[in-house]
């Protein structure tokens, strides 16, 4: 698993983490300052990268938490099946299977020949933009 380790404490919104083993992008991020002898706590709401749902975790700003790793990589579109769009890596010419974007934006605007980003997250990979 590609992950490093931080602070709960120093992550801002739009920066990504791992909760339940799933990668996700903070949306949302509140720090509390307790009374005397407690410590500060963290709350923040997620959205999942690759399920779209929603998580919320609440701890203290000083647990280290897990940032997932996140490697862009650029690849050309060579065919869409149903579900599935085969792509082949622009600077390894690997080829692979990964599945259809949710966001309509970026599914109605891929076709065989087109150059998109993708990102390779714990060993799992999206597509994120077309060039």
């Amino acid at each position: 698993m590609s992950v490093t380790y931080a602070e709960l404490g120093e992550l801002k919104e739009g920066s990504y983490i791992v909760i339940d083993g799933e990668p996700c992008k903070i949306v949302e991020i509140s720090k509390a300052k307790t009374g005397k002898h407690g410590s500060a706590k963290v709350h923040l709401v997620a959205i999942g990268l690759f399920t779209g749902s929603r998580k919320t975790l609440t701890a203290p700003a000083d647990q280290r938490v897990e940032v997932p790793i996140v490697e862009k990589r650029s690849a050309q579109v060579l065919a869409i099946t149903g579900n599935t769009v085969q792509l082949m890596d622009l600077e390894t010419y690997e080829t692979f299977e990964v599945d259809m974007p949710k966001e309509p934006e970026i599914a109605s605007r891929l076709s065989a020949g087109v150059e998109v980003e993708y990102w390779i997250i714990m060993g799992r990979r999206k597509i994120i933009r077309v060039k």
